[in-house]
């Protein structure tokens, strides 16, 4: 009872600490600075664009100046070299972290430190200890994290998620995620992404990123147990994968899939999905949804497209301004993160991998160890 008693105490601690940074958001466009002004950041900038009416990208920095004022030039935003100063010094109340995969953690806990709200790429970080940090010094700030999970903005992702919630499927048995597509890299387009280093593995933390969390998501639990096979069948100039198939058991007793590759184009190509589930099932090709339901014909809804990243945006900044929960904070982004560093483990040993308590994991029970 006393332990309980504790946690209840700090999460209202941590609840004050989240009110006292929201009061003056409530009135005004959030205020953003954009670290990191490479490739993935011009569709955020595209997303503030789209949103004018409740964030505004205030600041950018980046240690490369014409791209910092390429991305700044549409908003009249203040231009920096190096983050940290950024964080001393402009009039924002968050941050949009777009850096290679390396230095997330680090611009994470440093704004989190400034008391600036995250809206974080993926991966969230790359190592267990990176989230046991990332973790502390959310706990001790304050301020909400949100990762940039954006295709769980497509609405037939949504609506999916809607029907599994509602019982519509009744118990959900698997679910399958793919995102392959033929990936024309050069080592010289490639850069850091070439090195496990700073990329943290390979395609698998990279594009495969979007597949374990779009995975976990339907799946609506916590990752027990991975078992993967990585490959590099194409990309030969890499370090890591180009490819990778993973099997993930979660504590709900669903078995995920996941196929993914930068060598292969699949059919459907991209942000394809299915579920199965004990009075139906569920197909996606990111576009259109196609419910069966047992013994039934299909019912296929259709959904216009939408601008994920403007999307994702808006609900970044909705969740600042009300102090409510985003879809996924970092606790979804550290068990993301540990779905892949299992299958890398996995892969390594030729074994199925328990992931870490740490990284969002739990303990395999009698009745989910069948294999």
């Amino acid at each position: 009872m006393t332990a309980h008693n504790d946690r209840t105490d700090h999460d209202h601690h941590d609840h004050h600490q989240r009110e006292e940074l929201i009061t003056t958001m409530t009135s005004t466009p959030v205020r953003v600075g954009l670290i990191g002004a490479g490739g993935i950041a011009g569709a955020h900038v595209a997303g503030y664009r789209e949103n004018a009416d409740v964030v505004t990208l205030a600041a950018v920095a980046d240690p490369v100046q014409d791209a910092a004022e390429r991305r700044a030039a549409d908003s009249g935003a203040a231009v920096y070299a190096d983050y940290r100063q950024m964080l001393a010094e402009a009039d924002i109340d968050a941050v949009d972290i777009c850096l290679p995969h390396h230095l997330h953690a680090e611009a994470i806990v440093a704004a989190a430190r400034a008391g600036k709200h995250v809206l974080c790429e993926k991966p969230l970080c790359l190592t267990e200890d990176e989230a046991t940090t990332i973790s502390e010094v959310v706990a001790e700030t304050g301020i909400t994290v949100m990762c940039a999970h954006n295709q769980l903005f497509l609405p037939a992702v949504a609506e999916a998620r809607r029907l599994i919630t509602e019982g519509v499927l009744g118990d959900v048995y698997e679910v399958r995620t793919t995102d392959s597509f033929f990936n024309d890299f050069t080592p010289e387009s490639m850069g850091w992404r070439a090195d496990a280093r700073t990329s943290g593995g390979g395609e698998l933390i990279d594009t495969g990123y979007h597949p374990t969390y779009l995975l976990m998501h339907l799946a609506g639990a916590r990752p027990v147990e991975v078992t993967a096979m990585l490959s590099r069948h194409r990309l030969g100039f890499m370090e890591g994968e180009d490819s990778a198939q993973v099997l993930v058991r979660f504590d709900n007793g669903v078995v995920g899939s996941i196929v993914t590759s930068w060598a292969y184009q699949a059919t459907p190509n991209t942000e394809r999905f299915s579920v199965v589930g004990e009075l139906g099932s569920l197909y996606s090709d990111g576009t259109t949804l196609q419910l069966t339901r047992r013994g039934g014909e299909p019912e296929t809804s259709t959904f216009e497209p939408v601008h994920e990243f403007a999307a994702e945006i808006r609900h970044f900044a909705t969740a600042i301004s009300e102090g409510s929960r985003p879809v996924q904070t970092e606790e979804e982004g550290i068990a993301v993160l540990g779905i892949i560093l299992a299958a890398y483990e996995s892969s390594r040993t030729h074994a199925i991998v328990p992931v870490p308590g740490t990284l969002g994991g739990g303990t395999p029970t009698e009745a989910l160890a069948i294999a």
